[in-house]
């Protein structure tokens, strides 16, 4: 690990980064250019003091998890991504057809919807990138373990996640995670990953074992969602899924119809998710 290395790349890569450039505002007047490292850190997901060691060229050696959020968090190309793997010490991800890495293009349109929910999803169900909006509507993931950050195996592992659904919508969304998760199998069938995931959610759930039996396949495309927050209530959101080339991530935005008490609720959680965001 080339912790000099390392920490000077970070800086670097900090430095040439504007707050709009990732969402955010600028603020008071800043004493030296690119962003802070607090706000690094937030769209890292990790503590503040955790980066700066980083930086400092002490603490720790990051782990692949760490390491990919950063990449995601300073707007990495694939090739800055993989020298960062390179000078901690790690290998870099050699699977481009499955990568992890969001490109800073699809980070920057997730930046600038702010007053709509917006995550980038993995074709495996992983939650690669989302916003405070996100956050607010389907909990913040950055302090879950890496296995709770897949779609699947929280709905079918984690009673708490399927109260999101209303009581009589969740059979239909256990039914379309499957099936979407069957079609990604069925393009890549030398996926291990893929076959591991199923594996455990197998091990783990009769419900999932059943709908995976019944060989259900359908590919995730745009649809009307309700989902029961637990301070606005009931939202009705249509979800639009627009695909990336390669046909593995998918960014899923989440709006309501205008005029409708859903958009109302919507606007109020909007505000909710603004303070959690300014007392964290």
């Amino acid at each position: 690990m080339g912790r000099a290395e390392l920490a000077d790349f970070l800086r670097h890569c900090r430095a040439r980064l504007t707050p709009a450039a990732v969402g955010l505002s600028q603020g008071a007047r800043r004493r030296t250019p690119g962003l802070r490292r607090e706000e690094v850190a937030q769209l890292a997901g990790m503590s503040t003091d955790h980066y700066t060691r980083l930086e400092q060229a002490r603490g720790s050696r990051p782990s692949r998890q760490m390491l990919a959020a950063v990449a995601r968090a300073l707007r990495l190309t694939g090739d800055e991504r993989d020298h960062l793997f390179h000078l901690a010490g790690e290998e870099p991800p050699r699977d481009r057809s499955t990568t992890e890495h969001v490109r800073p293009g699809l980070l920057l349109v997730l930046d600038r919807l702010v007053d709509v929910p917006a995550r980038v999803v993995s074709d495996r169900g992983d939650v690669l990138a989302q916003n405070a909006m996100a956050s607010a509507l389907h909990g913040d993931l950055s302090a879950r373990p890496a296995a709770e950050h897949n779609i699947g195996w929280l709905y079918f592992t984690n009673p708490s996640a399927r109260e999101l659904f209303p009581a009589e919508d969740r059979d239909r969304a256990a039914r379309n995670l499957v099936a979407d998760l069957r079609a990604a199998v069925a393009r890549r069938p030398d996926d291990v990953r893929l076959a591991e995931l199923v594996r455990r959610l197998r091990a783990r759930s009769e419900e999932f074992t059943g709908l995976w039996d019944a060989h259900c396949v359908a590919v995730r495309r745009a649809d009307t969602k309700r989902f029961v927050h637990p301070v606005v209530g009931l939202l009705e959101l249509d979800c639009e899924v627009l695909l990336s080339p390669e046909h593995d991530q998918r960014l899923i935005v989440y709006t309501a119809r205008p005029g409708s008490r859903s958009g109302e609720r919507l606007e109020l959680l909007r505000v909710i998710g603004l303070q959690e965001l300014t007392r964290s």
